[in-house]
């Protein structure tokens, strides 16, 4: 068997100097009176790695679409100025045109795959470009080792997890080896481990194989690091094109929802420069505190559990799931107890695979268990993974009428036109849109059910709507009903979250205090915690505090 480290999938060289460029780029979808791209003046070199950063509906998955032919083939609306993919105008040549010179990878990956198994999938763009059925065979096989999915090969893929189908759908991306790919928030549904192995992939695909890298995320902590250069939009305008740690201060006096936390810290203790990264950081601090606090530092405000005299609102005994992934049954969960109270704020983390949205459907009733029982005494109310499970009309003021449904809408976060298309609307905006419609009328009072399910609601959401989320989060538990939120985003999980119950392989390995379980760890830890290895340090305001601390104590030693 080849070594991943030897697969040769280097890319095929641009047709023109430059891998992207757009000039004076206006475009407008066909629904809405607002333009989405607004003079875009941009080039990406072969063989660069650019972080696309940017709020909710600032327009990064709009100059993706632009950048390999969706806009404005597949969403109409009208466009001007110049947009040129290897030199190639996107006007004149639709997606099937360019992929054999860029592959995009969208926020929602199930909407990409057609076939019926992996293998034909991956096999797909490679039979309409018309290649030799020994080279297409070849070629799958290479893109498949590349990314750790041999094993999928023959899975259907209405089997496959929201972890595998992105995996899918950045092989089918890369099967035809095209000098650039773009990539719209590919982590969001990776667990913290298979995140950083994404990351770390795509950049050895541009270090070693030449493939230009155009990356739109949220989570800046998990790519920054890897970036050569920094693109931010902000409404619909490229607002900040530099250097990663320039980015940074730029974010830091103008759009601190865009900052990382360990740039938030340093910046908030006066500490400079500001890093790039958890190494940067802990290279830093070696730098300006080479001695430590005590290690009887720490922080005095564990969370606190809820009340033992509040309700149960769930309850699950020796649950046993068993589902078939298209190649005979498997045991999801495994003997799971566990009891939610009402009140209580609950993250539900583990690796991709672990059964967490099987253990949240069990609780809503869609799957039948094999073994043991569930019970939500005071009702549930569940949002899926895919918000598309929700959008069924063609109007956003469709899915979403009247008092009840603009109430829903300002407790989300979400400001659109109401005549606007939803699958015209940023991946963010698709999410809090369906959440919108789950809790709709279901806020207060008697209609609010005793725990509310939220399966991985962040993807596509900036630093600021998960402030929403959170609030709202806390408004639900301060009314008496449990929040669980399933979710890879530990930065998330510590602002909202009062326990942490973690899976592994159907089973629960941990169910603690937040600050026990989220710090002190490599991955299910948050940056904070992985700066500053610290029991119970992991938040950015604790960061804080540790810093001045560090500045007071050095300042007292004379340094």
């Amino acid at each position: 068997m080849a070594e991943a480290g030897k697969v040769n999938l280097v890319a095929s060289p641009p047709r023109s100097g430059h891998a992207l460029e757009f000039s004076g780029l206006d475009y407008t979808y066909a629904a809405s009176s607002e333009p989405a791209l607004r003079g875009i003046d941009l080039v990406v070199e072969p063989g660069e790695f650019i972080v696309l950063a940017g709020g909710s509906g600032s327009g990064k998955t709009s100059l993706l679409r632009a950048g390999c032919g969706l806009i404005p083939h597949f969403h109409g609306g009208e466009i001007d100025g110049t947009a040129l993919v290897a030199g190639r105008p996107i006007t004149g040549n639709g997606p099937g045109q360019l992929a054999d010179v860029v592959g995009y990878v969208a926020q929602d990956p199930e909407t990409q795959i057609v076939s019926t198994t992996v293998a034909a999938e991956l096999d797909l763009p490679l039979r309409f470009r018309g290649d030799h059925p020994a080279e297409r065979a070849r070629a799958v096989e290479e893109v498949a080792l590349a990314l750790g999915i041999p094993h999928l090969l023959s899975r259907t893929v209405t089997t496959l997890s929201g972890g595998e189908l992105q995996r899918v759908a950045l092989a089918v991306a890369l099967v035809t080896r095209p000098p650039l790919i773009l990539l719209d928030e590919p982590t969001s549904q990776l667990d913290p481990v298979s995140g950083d192995e994404l990351i770390w992939l795509l950049r050895r695909l541009n270090e070693e194989w030449g493939v230009a890298v155009v990356l739109a995320e949220h989570r800046l902590e998990r790519c920054l690091a890897a970036a050569d250069r920094v693109v931010a939009m902000d409404e619909g305008r490229i607002g900040f094109d530099g250097t990663p740690r320039d980015f940074l201060a730029w974010a830091i006096e103008l759009r601190p929802e865009l900052a990382t936390p360990s740039a938030m810290m340093f910046a908030g203790a006066g500490v400079e420069p500001l890093p790039v990264g958890v190494r940067d950081a802990r290279q830093i601090l070696r730098h300006e505190f080479p001695a430590p606090l005590d290690q009887g530092w720490g922080p005095d405000n564990e969370s606190v559990p809820a009340s033992q005299d509040a309700p149960s609102v769930l309850e699950a005994s020796g649950l046993w799931v068993e589902l078939d992934p298209g190649d005979g049954p498997r045991d999801v969960l495994r003997g799971i107890d566990l009891e939610v109270r009402a009140g209580e704020k609950v993250a539900l983390m583990g690796r991709n695979g672990a059964g967490k949205s099987t253990l949240l459907r069990a609780a809503a009733g869609l799957v039948e268990p094999v073994g043991g029982r569930t019970m939500v005494p005071e009702g549930i109310a569940l949002l899926t993974q895919n918000p598309g499970d929700f959008l069924v009309r063609d109007r956003v003021g469709d899915e979403l009428a009247g008092p009840e449904g603009e109430a829903a809408m300002k407790a989300v976060g979400l400001e659109v036109d109401p005549d606007r298309d939803p699958r015209d609307l940023s991946g963010g905006e698709r999410q809090r849109l369906a959440l919108a419609i789950a809790l709709a009328g279901r806020m207060e009072g008697r209609a609010l059910p005793g725990l509310v399910c939220l399966d991985e609601p962040t993807r596509g959401m900036d630093r600021g709507l998960k402030c929403h989320l959170t609030d709202l989060a806390k408004r639900l538990a301060a009314q008496g009903s449990a929040v669980l939120i399933a979710t890879h985003d530990v930065e998330f999980a510590v602002s909202f979250a009062d326990r942490v119950i973690l899976l592994g392989d159907g089973e629960v390995i941990a169910d603690a205090g937040m600050q026990t379980v989220l710090s002190g760890g490599w991955y299910f830890a948050s940056e904070a915690a992985r700066v500053f290895d610290r029991p119970g340090l992991v938040t950015v305001e604790q960061g804080v505090d540790y810093l001045n601390d560090l500045r007071n104590g050095a300042e007292g030693e004379g340094r």
